[in-house]
């Protein structure tokens, strides 16, 4: 019955994936098949309000959305300027448009018709009798949002046109008309935003500032002919720092169709994802969620940010910069998609590489803010070969390769107490949260018992070797003996390899319990395995470290349904774990699709291809809302439920999906040494 139950509910979403798409697909054309895919409708209550998604693109750092539910003004919500302190809104309306026919009484009424949401643009159209607007929002660059209104009218007609927008009350910021333009300065800050109407051929240099509220009109009236549109943008310009920001001049008649262009690129990748046993509508509806959530998360160089990159999450104040594990994430997944920005996103972070090879946790706008107190787990070398993988580019292998060398033996240096070949994790002031911190895992119950080591001057580490990070290391030892080759470099190739033989023998011997079956993390100076069973069990056969034997014990509890093969699979702690807690426990039971991701590619990796496929079904499936409905992707998932929790629009819950969805082209490759 619980079979037929879910078979049924199965064909249910099939049919609604279908549905939606033929529907969205009559409306708007070929082109915009995607319709909808988020819910992009809201007006900010407060400055700090972050209860409706965000439309953003192109990597600028201001967004924008469609305005709430019954309220059918022009224009739309916004903007969100995401490098104002940790985010906030600095407008409520945007591009209202005000219309009024020569001679006429009043401003003409114009009446809601349709607002929508598509890949790369929010869009609007309105009525009146014998007349037309569409507006259409969308992003030229990461420093011009544009609204397009093409008005059309079915008789020849002479109109007053302006626009209007109404600002959220900032204390200390200055709104003023200056110049064609309405400006708007922020209290000890270089920050400026700047909004003007262009139309050819006509001057739009009449400004009204009153209060909280500004009106930018043409200076002579607009004819319109009898079905032929004409075509006004409103654009709004941010600058982060005004005393070395340099916008690039706007190309208005061609930014549309860039945008299309840019756009049908991504999408293109979206027709790859499959899934055996799910039907490609609904594997590639997941994965062009997957796409908008990634660029929408994308914020350009700016202030001590010199490469462009993916921010965690928008939706959450404490995610507006660039971390390292996050990063090298992102990275595989738009390397299919967004070569450019995945090489980017990876080299912002080494951009701050120190000395002695540290990378650090994170990075921000203000370098004051960068975390130095710990990196994170090592999977750049990694990242860095996904991108090979995807593109091809052995230039950016060669850019690349003597970076992750130092970052590498930097965690034997810097996280080796007592130098046995096996890496621990740690940190730079000493303290055990920091230490958890680089883990990534930062409450995982098998830290629950650490103590920090001091190996030397800002270098400190647990008392115990973990698992997943010597595993991740091996990986690297492989994917750089690969890179080496490909470079012409012999004798480092043979290096990494022997490494890696090293590396593979420890981590089997030392960090398997064959009574347990499983790999555990084990305590400095003595044989005692930290005997928790979580994700970072299966570490190993994701990087290909274990033995078919090995593996085909992990395997049996992975498929275990009593510890990992929950209803939403692969938890971060065994279900059947008495510190299980897959609601509130962060690390200790919520499946993260990261380790989830792992999870299927180290089943793949070892043979277990249906048990692969059968689980990555369930964590799209059963995610509550994600392949049917608008839900965003969340930062974990209640592993009984399938219930989102904690941030929303989460950037490598997106990837991972995203790489989950296109296994055929970007499964584990063999990893031997």
């Amino acid at each position: 019955m619980h079979s037929l139950i879910k078979f049924l509910a199965f064909a249910m979403v099939v049919a609604m994936v279908f549905r939606a798409e033929a529907v969205s697909a009559s409306q708007a054309g070929a082109a915009t098949p995607y319709r909808d895919l988020f819910d992009f409708q809201g007006t900010p209550s407060t400055p700090t309000d972050r209860g409706f998604n965000i439309f953003f693109d192109a990597g600028a750092w201001q967004g924008y959305s469609l305005p709430k539910v019954g309220d059918g003004t022009t224009g739309f919500s916004g903007p969100f300027v995401h490098s104002l302190g940790t985010g906030q809104w600095t407008g409520v309306r945007f591009a209202a448009v005000v219309l009024r026919d020569i001679g006429g009484k009043g401003d003409i009424v114009l009446q809601e018709v349709a607002s929508h949401a598509v890949p790369g643009a929010l869009e609007r159209e309105f009525a009146a009798p014998g007349l037309t607007v569409r507006q259409t929002l969308f992003f030229a660059d990461s420093w011009h949002a544009l609204v397009r209104i093409e008005l059309r009218s079915t008789t020849a007609r002479e109109l007053d046109v302006a626009i209007g927008g109404h600002v959220m009350p900032v204390p200390g910021s200055r709104l003023a008309g200056d110049g064609g333009a309405v400006t708007r300065n922020f209290v000890n800050m270089p920050t400026q935003l700047d909004t003007q109407l262009h139309a050819d051929g006509i001057n739009a240099d009449r400004i009204e500032v009153s209060g909280d509220d500004y009106r930018i009109a043409l200076d002579r009236p607009l004819h319109l002919a009898p079905g032929k549109p004409a075509t006004l943008y409103v654009v709004q310009t941010l600058r982060h720092d005004t005393r070395t920001a340099t916008p690039p001049v706007l190309d208005y008649a061609g930014a549309w169709a860039a945008n299309r262009v840019r756009w049908a690129g991504y999408l293109k990748s979206v027709e790859a994802s499959h899934l055996p046993g799910l039907p490609d509508a609904i594997a590639r509806r997941v994965a062009a969620k997957a796409v908008v959530t990634l660029i929408g998360n994308w914020r350009a160089a700016r202030g001590d940010l010199r490469h462009d990159g993916v921010v965690p999450s928008y939706s959450n104040p404490d995610f507006n910069g660039f971390w390292a594990w996050d990063s090298w994430k992102h990275a595989a997944a738009l390397a299919w998609f967004a070569p450019d920005l995945a090489r980017d996103q990876i080299r912002a972070m080494f951009d701050y590489q120190a000395a002695d090879g540290m990378v650090p946790d994170c990075v921000f706008l203000d370098r004051a803010d960068n975390n130095w107190r710990d990196s994170k787990p090592p999977l750049a070398t990694w990242a860095v070969w996904q991108v090979y993988r995807a593109s091809g580019d052995r230039a950016f292998l060669a850019e690349m390769y003597d970076k992750l060398v130092r970052y590498h033996r930097w965690w034997y240096a810097a996280r080796d107490h007592d130098h046995d070949g096996l890496a621990e994790y740690g940190a730079t002031d000493g303290t055990a949260i920091a230490a958890k911190w680089e883990s990534g895992m930062d409450n995982a119950v098998r830290f629950d018992g650490i103590a920090m080591l001091k190996n030397g001057e800002h270098a400190w580490s647990m008392d115990q070797a973990s698992v997943d990070l010597n595993a991740y290391l091996y990986g690297e030892d492989v994917d750089l003996a690969r890179i080496a080759a490909l470079l012409g470099k012999p004798k480092d190739e043979a290096t990494w390899r022997q490494r890696a033989i090293a590396l593979k023998t420890a981590i089997q011997s030392r960090m398997y319990d064959a009574e347990a079956g499983w790999f555990f993390d084990i305590k400095l100076g003595k044989p005692e395995f930290v005997r928790v069973y979580g994700s970072e069990g299966w570490a190993p056969l994701w990087a290909g470290v274990a033995t078919a034997a090995q593996a085909a014990a992990v395997e049996k509890t992975m498929m275990d349904p009593r510890k990992f093969a929950t209803s939403m699979p692969f938890p971060t702690l065994a279900a059947d774990d008495p510190r299980f807690s897959p609601v509130k426990g962060y690390w200790r039971g919520p499946v993260w699709l990261d380790q989830s991701l792992f999870g299927v590619e180290a089943l793949w990796r070892y043979g277990y291809r249906a048990q692969a496929d059968a689980m990555a079904r369930r964590l799209v499936l059963d995610a509550q809302g994600l392949a049917a409905g608008q839900a965003t992707f969340r930062e974990n998932y209640d592993p009984l439920t399938g219930q989102g929790e904690q941030s929303q629009n989460f950037s490598w819950s997106a990837a991972s999906y995203l790489l989950l969805l296109r296994m055929d082209a970007s499964a584990p490759e063999p990893r031997q040494p």
